[in-house]
Order: C-alpha cells, then structure tokens, then sequence
C-alpha cells in the first residue's frame, strides 16, 4: 500500500512558539511542534450544535401541592405530603385552590425616592426663604 502524504498547513515560529493556519477558517493557533493541522476554538463552536434550554412546563397544580396534607389534583390522583397513593385515586373530589392574596409592592422606586427628596429640599428652602424675608422685615422674633 502507498504511503498517504503528510499535508502540514501554513505554520510560522515567533521565538520558540509555533502557529498554525487554522483549516477552516486561517486563524493562527499556538500548537505543538508534532502538530500537522489544527481547527481552531471559533470553528470547533460553530461545528457543534447547540443544546436546547430545558423550558418550564406547568402541570396544572398550584405552587406548594407537595407540601398539603393531601392535596387531590383535577384527574383524581390523591397525593399525601407530595406522595402519590393509588389506592386513592377516584375517591375523593379534587382539592380547591384559593388564589394568593397580593401584597402591596413596600419598597420605593428610585423615581418616587427622588421626588420625595426634592419635596424635602423645597420645604427646607422655603424655610429658609421665609426666615430671611422675616429678617428683611424685622419680625426676627416672630419667625
């Protein structure tokens, strides 16, 4: 059998470091001094697929059913504790969820804190403006 040719790709040396024409794309990468051909970091990325994200997917039942007592969903599957019980399915009516009771949002926006702050400063002002204007005035006693 013959012999295949080694086919080495566009290499340089800078110092004691040798690059390497990348096959795909003819980026330099570091390599080896054995190194015949390399594909660089960029083009291995864009020759493997992506994976898909894991997406949320609701089973119907209310946030917390694993943590109730019992908890029936609409089929009929009895749950105790989280726990499926077979035994059970079919038997009881299925458990009413009532919704959660929203709570008012406490925290203060940065715009409402900024406004605040200004209606404090012009108060302070306005202070200060009436008490020079009593000076002017001579009512120093009064204000």
């Amino acid at each position: 059998m013959a012999r295949k040719k080694k086919i080495e790709y566009h290499s340089y040396y800078e110092g004691h470091l040798r690059y390497m024409a990348c096959k795909v794309c003819g980026r330099y990468q570091n390599v080896g001094e054995e190194a015949i051909g390399v594909k660089c970091s960029r083009c291995v990325n864009f020759s493997v697929p992506l994976e898909e994200t894991k997406s949320y997917k609701p089973t119907g039942r209310p946030a917390g059913w694993h943590w109730m007592n019992e908890f029936v969903d609409k089929d009929g599957n009895v749950f105790h504790k989280g726990k499926e019980q077979p035994k059970l399915k079919g038997t009881l009516k299925p458990t009413k969820v009532k919704p959660s009771k929203k709570r008012k949002n406490k925290r203060r926006t940065r715009e409402q804190m900024l406004v605040a702050r200004h209606k404090e400063k012009k108060v302070a002002l306005k202070k200060a403006v009436k008490k020079q204007q009593d000076f002017l005035d001579h009512n120093i006693n009064k204000g």
